[in-house]
């Protein structure tokens, strides 16, 4: 959507159509054999390095997918087609943080020379495909239904199209694609003039409705007409009192300083937060309102400093961190040593001492340390975490973490982001094609215990519409409940 954010989550994309267009990118060929020796690398190693590369899929169904895929690299390809083939072998497993990141050098090169694509933008709620924003002329409404594209059900795109796409669950995958379907399209399409969609508007009423792919610019100038809808910004940092409930939008659990050359130096962030909670407390406010929206996470060194100001006992962000070792991650981890030889507290040094206790191939709980509540002043009265489905990673964990000890009131949306997940990404290099490929090298319990993979559901939900106005609906609603209204 207009949002142009970038979350952690790359696309995964399909092979076919790529062959057509993105020569130009990356032009460099990599014969049969070579892809074939990579190919035959990365099932192993991918095998050995991930906590669980069987979670979700049986070893049976992967290993019939590497035969198949195996016999089909009879033919040059390019680094972009190698990428975008192994990840579909990684997508098969379902697993978010066991990816190879999407090739947006090809998509962004085709857009940046005037490359048109699809400027109808959507939200996927309940498996049902919606309008969230229109950016061409043609008669949609955002609101209205999309029942079929091109003459297929919305619902085999879905199928389609997430079949690039490393997702651990359905409401996961829907989340993704709602920020990749113009650029899945293209992949799937190539370049093409238009697009024909059967609609079904809020009567009920259906109509077959022909889009002109459009431009960058083109879309841009229509959204610059249309009526501003909310906008929420991710990286911004705020607090106000909105009548008598304080309201907090802690932005990225990073340094997001412009100028910043350590993106994990707290200090701004520290600064930040306890001159909130001061403000807070001055206005004798008996609530507060903590807005995760959108919010793309980052590290619980920030998140902490925060939640130690509501906290009313010690906690940590997990109940168990588990880790697998293996030779992937060992090397990892020793670059990131190698790169700080004298931090013998930071979190690597602290792996690597771990590792050195155990053998490859070993699972292993590695120590989260308590976090201690706040000494002297807290904010003792109720807090209330605003979550949806784009909150991620950390700010998942801070809104879990909150949950389960009874620290604050969760509501809103579901996030599609895990409480428990397969996460705690690293990567592996394939020698000949010279691909990163990522895995998940731990397994991450949220403190309650429950090990399925959901995202955090609120105590108390507010339906977001698919259509958001700029009167933000959903934060009012918010306030209304910690108001106790």
């Amino acid at each position: 959507m207009r949002r142009l954010i970038v979350f952690s989550f790359a696309a995964a994309l399909s092979l076919a159509v790529l062959q057509a267009w993105a020569e130009p990118v990356a032009e460099r060929r990599f014969s049969p054999q070579e892809v074939g020796a990579d190919f035959a690398e990365l099932y192993p190693r991918l095998a050995a390095s991930h906590f669980g590369l069987f979670a979700r899929r049986a070893k049976g169904e992967y290993d019939a997918l590497f035969r198949t895929m195996a016999a089909a690299f009879d033919r040059p390809m390019t680094a972009v087609d190698v990428r975008v083939a192994f990840q579909k072998f990684l997508a098969f497993g379902r697993v978010a943080h066991a990816r190879i990141e999407f090739p947006g050098e090809a998509y962004g090169a085709y857009r940046d020379g005037g490359g048109r694509t699809m400027p109808v933008f959507i939200r996927v709620k309940s498996g049902r495909v919606f309008v969230a924003e229109n950016g061409s002329e043609t008669p949609i409404a955002p609101g209205d239904e999309i029942v079929a594209l091109n003459g297929a059900p919305i619902g085999d795109w879905l199928v389609r199209l997430g079949a690039h796409v490393s997702a651990d669950n359905d409401y996961m995958l829907h989340t993704l694609l709602e920020n990749r379907f113009a650029a899945l399209l293209w992949l799937e399409l190539g370049p093409i003039d238009s697009f024909t969609l059967t609609v079904r508007d809020v009567r009920g009423v259906s109509r077959e409705v022909v889009v002109p792919a459009r431009t960058r610019a083109e879309i841009k100038a229509t959204f610059a007409r249309q009526a501003p809808r909310l906008e929420l910004d991710w990286d911004a940092r705020v607090f106000r009192m909105i009548g008598s409930v304080g309201y907090l939008r802690p932005g990225p659990f990073y340094n997001n300083d412009l100028n910043a050359t350590n993106i994990w130096d707290t200090t701004n962030f520290r600064n930040f937060i306890d001159a909130s909670f001061a403000s807070l407390m001055r206005a004798d406010a008996r609530s507060l309102v903590i807005d995760l929206r959108d919010n793309p996470g980052g590290d619980n060194s920030f998140s902490d400093l925060m939640v130690a100001w509501y906290a009313s006992k010690p906690f940590r962000f997990c109940r168990d961190f588990r880790v697998k070792a293996s030779a992937a991650a060992i090397a990892a981890n020793a670059k990131r040593v190698a790169m700080a030889p004298d931090d013998k507290e930071g979190i690597s040094a602290k792996f690597a001492a771990a590792y050195a206790r155990h053998r490859v191939g070993d699972v292993f709980s590695f120590e989260i340390p308590e976090v201690q509540p706040r000494a002297g002043a807290r904010f003792t009265g109720k807090v209330y975490l605003l979550i949806n489905r784009h909150s991620y990673s950390n700010a998942v964990q801070v809104a879990a973490l909150s949950q389960d000890y009874g620290f604050a009131t969760i509501v809103g949306e579901e996030t599609s982001d895990l409480a428990t997940t397969l996460g705690a990404m690293e990567h592996f290099t394939l020698p000949r094609t010279g691909i990163e490929v990522g895995f998940p090298k731990a397994h991450i319990i949220r403190v309650n215990g429950d090990t399925r993979p959901r995202g955090v559901v609120p105590d108390n939900a507010i339906d977001t519409p698919v259509v958001e106005p700029q009167a933000d609906v959903v934060l009012q609603r918010a306030l209304a409940i910690a108001a106790g209204r």
